[in-house]
């Protein structure tokens, strides 16, 4: 429960009606630009990376400033106590590389971890709140490795915008204050995470609407003087310990070790084609460009453009493309450090075309079952059982020596482990593991191991056309990130909307069977179609947080997620 002296309602009751003008009004139509761009899901994180593009910092640089931004606008989501995932196209280079910041399982995890006494999974919230969850976050070592390869301007300059706005205030966005009171009682569970969220944000709100974290500027001015090692080793560690291991009811095992040893890694982008372009994202541990190029290899025989977005028989088509790719995820894709994943197999067209004659026809596809894949040799995995909550953040920048960042960011669940240290939340990254880790003796691909990178949906993905880019584009939503990314790509790709209409299309996912329609739009009116058709429906909120930058001829074309509250700006 929230403090005595503020409940849920009042945190509600006083979001103050000026608020609402950090929060832009809904963009009908796509930003251009000629020079560079910025997209990102609060506007004072774009206009933090539009500062430092200005000056004529890089992509990289921007994309520093947008992440310690977002960090403190929107602490829910993403953050140095979490971990990204980015994709870089370096222009001069003429190369996409991608490199990995997904955090680790603690050195002294096992495959019990979230196991009760009797061997049973936990209940998930179970697991979540308190140390259990947390991963060694990888955030901060990402931003000094990319910009230690790609920056221009100097490490401390692109901490300004976040310091300044830490020290002297921000105003609370009403996302933000509506999570905080949907969240309090979690919050409450901590004594930092309860003064910060439920009387300092009440107190904001009541007054000048400005809310300060202090912590979060001294951790930033830490690390703009030190680098990444500030985080890494010393007090700032120790701290992170210390919460991990000392939340009795549910403690942890990271050391300062694991802190010490963590490390980012170039891995090599997964690309898949689809028409006349090449898609690109991020291997395993996340499985987003796997999934999402097979959703797209599966559909590749088939005429969307013609059939057009408002056919029950094209969100047949993509739900039972996205129904069988699950099945293949679900089963083979892990953390490749510790596991090999038929990456190749997965992604040759000829599997995807034998494949994709399950789609044949006008009938929903009965089962979706996982397919055999080429192996590079022989290995026999269990399904694995992981669930994802949609949280997490998404954004893309274009430099104007046309440079391009698409990265995803997240502490996974929203507030993550609910755990607050020195000004920042604590993942709860864990969670995405699979809970069993066997099932009738044969592994499961994604069961926890010490060191071991829990797999992921996220999906930063970066189109090429003629081996240039053409779009870059994500979204956060948990494992509907693999969804709303297809949808919008197919939007662009194969029915020709600009990058506006595609990150507001009425969202329409099916992983496992069951149709998510997006309560409110246009989607719902699949719904007696695709029920004739035997699917199960459920109608509900989707929130996902695309965004997505086009790259043409004519200039550079911004799209933000009407669902969030961010913006695209451009010069």
């Amino acid at each position: 429960m929230l403090s005595s002296t503020v409940s849920a309602q009042d945190v509600s009751d006083r979001i103050q009606p000026e608020l609402a003008t950090q929060v832009a009004e809904p963009a009908t139509a796509p930003v251009h630009a000629q020079n560079w761009m910025v997209a990102a899901a609060n506007p004072l994180a774009t206009e933090a990376g539009a500062q430092i593009l200005r000056k004529g910092g890089s992509a990289i640089d921007a994309m520093v400033a947008v992440q310690l931004v977002l960090g403190l606008v929107e602490p829910q989501s993403s953050g140095l106590g979490g971990g990204a995932f980015l994709l870089y196209w370096d222009a001069d280079a003429e190369e996409l590389t991608t490199l990995d910041g997904r955090e680790t399982a603690p050195s002294a995890a096992t495959p019990k971890l979230f196991l009760d006494e009797i061997g049973e999974p936990l209940q998930f919230f179970d697991a979540v709140i308190g140390g259990r969850s947390v991963g060694v976050p990888g955030t901060p070592r990402l931003l000094e490795a990319a910009h230690k390869r790609w920056g221009t301007l100097a490490w401390p300059e692109l901490f300004e915008s976040a310091i300044r706005l830490a020290e002297d205030g921000f105003p609370v966005s009403p996302r933000l204050a509506g999570l905080v009171a949907e969240e309090s009682e979690s919050l409450a569970r901590q004594e930092t995470a309860r003064a910060y969220f439920l009387d300092d944000l009440s107190a904001a709100l009541a007054g000048d609407g400005l809310l300060k974290n202090e912590a979060y500027a001294a951790t930033l001015k830490l690390l703009a003087a030190n680098g990444a090692d500030a985080f890494y080793k010393g007090p700032v560690a120790e701290d992170i310990v210390a919460a991990v291991r000392g939340f009795e009811a549910n403690p942890g095992v990271m050391r300062l070790q694991d802190l010490k040893n963590y490390e980012v890694k170039a891995r090599e982008p997964v690309c898949a084609a689809y028409r006349a372009y090449d898609v690109c994202g991020m291997g395993p541990p996340s499985s987003g460009g796997v999934t999402v190029g097979q959703i797209l290899g599966l559909l590749a025989r088939y005429d969307l453009t013609a059939l057009g977005p408002e056919s029950v028989a094209t969100w047949r088509l993509i739900g039972d493309a996205s129904r069988l790719a699950f099945a293949d995820r679900g089963r083979y894709l892990a953390d490749t450090d510790f596991v090999p994943a038929p990456i190749k197999g997965l992604l040759d067209p000829a599997y995807l075309q034998e494949r994709a004659k399950l789609l044949e026809g006008e009938a929903r596809l009965e089962a979706a079952e996982p397919g055999e894949p080429q192996w590079d040799h022989a290995f026999n995995y269990a399904d694995g059982a992981a669930i994802e909550f949609p949280s997490t953040s998404h954004f893309v920048i274009v430099d104007r020596d046309g440079n391009v960042v698409s990265m995803t960011t997240t502490i996974e669940n929203g507030f993550g482990s609910r755990l607050m240290v020195r000004g920042f939340l604590l993942n709860n990254e864990l969670t995405d593991f699979s809970f069993k880790s066997q099932e009738d003796g044969r592994p499961v691909a994604n069961r926890v191991e010490s060191g071991k990178r829990p797999r992921s949906s996220m999906a930063p993905t970066i189109v090429l056309r003629d081996g240039a880019p053409v779009l870059a584009i994500g979204s956060p939503g948990g494992s509907r990130i693999i969804g709303y990314v297809a949808e919008a790509l197919i939007a662009v790709l194969d029915w020709g909307m600009d990058v506006q209409a595609a990150t507001a299309l009425p969202h329409v996912v099916n992983r496992f069977g069951t149709f998510d329609l997006e309560a409110g739009t246009s989607a719902e009116d699949l719904q007696d179609g695709l029920e004739a058709l035997g699917y199960q429906v459920e109608v509900s909120d989707l929130n996902s947080g695309l965004h997505a930058i086009a790259i043409g001829p004519d200039g550079l074309s911004g799209g933000a997620d009407p669902r969030r509250e961010g913006i695209a700006i451009g010069e």
